[in-house]
């Protein structure tokens, strides 16, 4: 008779400290083998999907950064979108200035809405005969040759309207700008709203200003005499077009410059 082959097999035995009972286990060695591989194949299958998976999880990670990365373009898209139309509205006022030929100024359809009054255009022009006796005088005279239009007058602050203290006359860059008065130079130089100005202090405490000139052809101090070319008209400061501010004030109160000056209009 042929002796039954016993199963190879692992004893553990197991006792407590402080008794003398044992516990004894064993293990068949086909247990242990089909354990590691189990354990090797869960292991393995834990490393492909960390490695599958992982990058999914990553890139899902990035989607809301995305999404507001997105965001910020489209907005920064409509910006240069509404810079290009106004850009485009501003050369076309301007071409329509260089081309004027007695009709009205058009209003920029971008600032219809403004709320802004703005004055009928008038026809203005410094006569070439008109006498400017020397020295320091009141401002009395037109301060261009070429022919201009007053496109907005002198405003007080009331609701939501601001205060225009003189008047705008539309005349093309470099149009030669002359005192109204004789007078010295009392300011001369750039501000974020007038841009490049002169501030001229004539007799009995008038004061005139000229604003939005591409060139400034005083200084300080300077002496000016009626009529004196003092700079060039330009679009400087706060400006959406190509003119001249003229202002008149006495005493620091501001006038209006198409009623006192007559001379030369």
């Amino acid at each position: 008779m042929r002796r039954k082959k016993r199963s190879r097999s692992i004893t553990m035995v197991i006792q407590r400290d402080g008794t003398t009972k044992t516990r004894t286990i064993r293990v068949p060695i086909w247990t242990l083998r089909v354990g590691t591989w189990a354990a090797g194949a869960v292991a393995v299958l834990l490393i492909l999907i960390t490695a599958l998976y992982g990058p999914l999880v990553a890139a899902a990670a990035r989607v809301p950064g995305m999404e507001r990365e997105l965001a910020r373009l489209r907005a920064e898209n409509t910006r240069v979108r509404d810079l290009s139309a106004a850009l485009d509205s501003a050369e076309s006022r301007y071409a329509q200035v260089r081309q004027m030929m007695g009709g009205e100024i058009v209003r920029d359809p971008v600032t219809k809405t403004t709320q802004l009054p703005v004055a009928p255009p008038i026809r203005a022009r410094l006569a070439a005969a008109v006498v400017r006796p020397p020295g320091l005088g009141v401002p009395r005279f037109w301060p261009l040759e070429e022919s201009g239009y007053v496109t907005r007058g002198q405003l007080k602050a009331s609701g939501r309207d601001e205060a225009h203290p003189g008047v705008d006359i539309a005349v093309s860059i470099g149009s030669l700008v002359r005192a109204a008065g004789g007078a010295t130079v009392g300011q001369a130089g750039e501000d974020p709203e007038y841009g490049r100005y002169v501030l001229l202090e004539h007799a009995e405490e008038y004061q005139t200003k000229y604003g939005h000139l591409s060139r400034i052809l005083v200084t300080l101090g300077d002496t000016v005499a009626p009529g004196q070319v003092i700079g060039l008209s330009g679009n400087s400061g706060r400006s959406t077009a190509p003119h001249l501010h003229f202002e008149i004030r006495q005493r620091g109160s501001s006038l209006d410059p198409l009623t006192m000056v007559k001379e030369g209009r």
